[in-house]
């Protein structure tokens, strides 16, 4: 008796074990909330097996592409580029994507209005591809094949497709009344938030962070719409994607293809692979004193800035590009003239690669001087959020001193006469001020001419406001360019006119 009852109480252990080792089976392999919601998304576009089989999906149209930080004016349209035809090409599951595309400018532009680009990243490996033959194709930084391989997950099929792989985390599940939605990690640590129908399962949009120098923290969101099924999938056909409030890009999609592209065409060149990620570019400040008390502060690239010397302090013409260029350009002026404190800034415009330093200047404590028109944008400028990249302001928050022109400002003592005018009747330059020093006749400008441009479509306004102001004008001190005679400016634009458009 006494065996029977210890074989008995060993075969019910037994069992309890299997029954508990089941039920802990079960438990693990029920998905959380959140992959339920990406499985039931993946069956509803055709399964969660069909999606995990495809290799490559491409996807072919045309589409606008807004210029950003580029408009006429603070509150105008975005000029656009129309990208005609435009291809891009997913590899889903070797985290791959090339993008090709024939841009055309829909605005008056100085350099070439049509523009071949080949773009695309591989991996962490982000490569741009010249145009033509002898080219050689080069690696981009780290931030921009970050930017790509986001840009990658802004597709319902490539995204699920990444949520479903090991090593990818989704979670936060919220529900709103129409949708749902939940965050998607990827394995480099990019998060990116899915939005999907309550009731249809259809995906809805996709948002990520990113970083803007002018515009700080910015979301980046692409919503999806006009569904189709191809071989089996539900595809959208239009992509629409925008920074911040900003347009970014309208794509609409003539063909969907999957597995239609040889996913090795994808892969960045051999000699890119190769290649060290670039360092960043060198900030260099060259100073020549180009008038009494006047430096035109030039170096590396192309946006330069010009620094005037008064009685008791100093003042900047343009904080340019972004925050390493003009922090630059402020040690530097601050050195020519240690005994005179820098005391003002001018922004000749709101265009973002003039502006873009317009945040370290407030937190250097100078006064702006700005075209009225720039003074609301400008506040909302200071005012945004850079937590992502911590800039200068953001370290040392400081108010805005600001100064509006209206139509001119003098700024004037026993040393210098700057006169600040407001650009009139530009095509393209809708807040922009240009200086002049009577003087030395110098004209100071940014975006009205640069010798290198390819042409001059709005040169003659400026010669119209040089003639409107009745200034004698006699060499330029540009921020765009070289140093030149004015007669040199003005053969430069005559011969550098585009050509008329005819009527068909």
């Amino acid at each position: 008796m006494e065996r029977m009852k210890v074989i008995r109480c060993a075969s019910m252990k037994k069992t309890l074990i299997v029954l508990l080792a089941a039920a802990c089976l079960a438990a693990c392999s029920k998905s959380s909330p959140e992959m339920q919601l990406i499985e039931n998304t993946a069956e509803a576009l055709g399964g969660k097996a069909r999606i995990q089989q495809i290799n490559t999906l491409t996807l072919e149209g045309e589409g606008e592409a807004p210029n950003l930080g580029q408009n006429l004016t603070t509150d105008s349209e975005l000029p656009v580029w129309k990208a005609a035809p435009y291809r891009r090409s997913i590899d889903v599951a070797a985290n791959r994507m090339r993008v090709r595309q024939t841009r055309t400018a829909q605005f008056l532009f100085a350099g070439a209005t049509t523009q071949q680009l080949d773009q695309g990243v591989d991996g962490d490996v982000g490569y741009n591809v010249p145009a033509g033959q002898g080219g050689m194709p080069s690696r981009t930084s780290e931030s921009v094949a970050k930017t790509r391989r986001v840009e990658m997950l802004h597709h319902p099929i490539s995204l699920i497709r990444l949520a479903l792989t090991p090593g990818t985390k989704v979670d936060n599940l919220r529900t709103f009344k129409n949708y749902e939605a939940v965050d998607v990690t990827t394995p480099q640590g990019d998060v990116l938030t899915f939005e999907v129908d309550r009731a249809t399962r259809t995906p809805l949009r996709v948002r990520s962070m990113s970083y803007n120098d002018n515009l700080g923290d910015v979301a980046m969101e692409t919503s999806f719409a006009e569904y189709e099924t191809v071989d089996g999938l539900q595809m959208p056909r239009r992509l629409i994607t925008k920074i911040d409030k900003y347009p970014q890009f309208d794509f609409r999609i003539s063909k969907n293809t999957v597995d239609g592209e040889n996913p090795v065409e994808l892969s960045a060149p051999a000699e890119v692979k190769a290649m060290s990620v670039p360092p960043g570019a060198a900030v260099t400040v060259t100073s020549e004193e180009v008038g009494k008390g006047i430096w035109w502060l030039a170096g590396s690239g192309n946006h330069r800035s010009i620094l005037f010397e008064f009685d008791d302090h100093l003042v900047l013409f343009e904080a340019p590009l972004n925050e390493l260029r003009t922090k630059a350009v402020i040690d530097t002026a601050r050195s020519l003239r240690p005994q005179k404190p820098l005391t003002h800034a001018v922004v000749s415009h709101h265009h973002f690669d003039h502006s873009g330093g317009l945040r370290v200047a407030v937190a250097e404590g100078l006064t702006i001087v700005t075209y009225k028109g720039n003074v609301e944008f400008f506040k909302d400028l200071v005012s945004r959020k850079h937590s992502i990249v911590q800039d200068a302001l953001a370290r040392s928050p400081k108010p805005m001193k600001i100064e509006p022109v209206d139509d001119e400002l003098v700024m004037k003592d026993k040393s210098m006469e700057l006169r600040l005018y407001h650009v009139k009747n530009n095509p393209r330059e809708g807040t922009n001020l240009f200086g002049y020093v009577p003087r030395d006749k110098m004209l100071v400008q940014a975006d009205l001419y640069d010798f290198a441009w390819l042409q001059h479509p709005w040169g003659d306004n400026l010669a119209y406001n040089i003639g409107l102001r009745k200034l004698q004008v006699a060499k330029s001190v540009p921020v765009h360019g070289t140093l030149e005679s004015y007669s040199d400016v003005l053969k430069t634009i005559a011969s550098k006119k585009p050509a008329a458009k005819t009527e068909n």
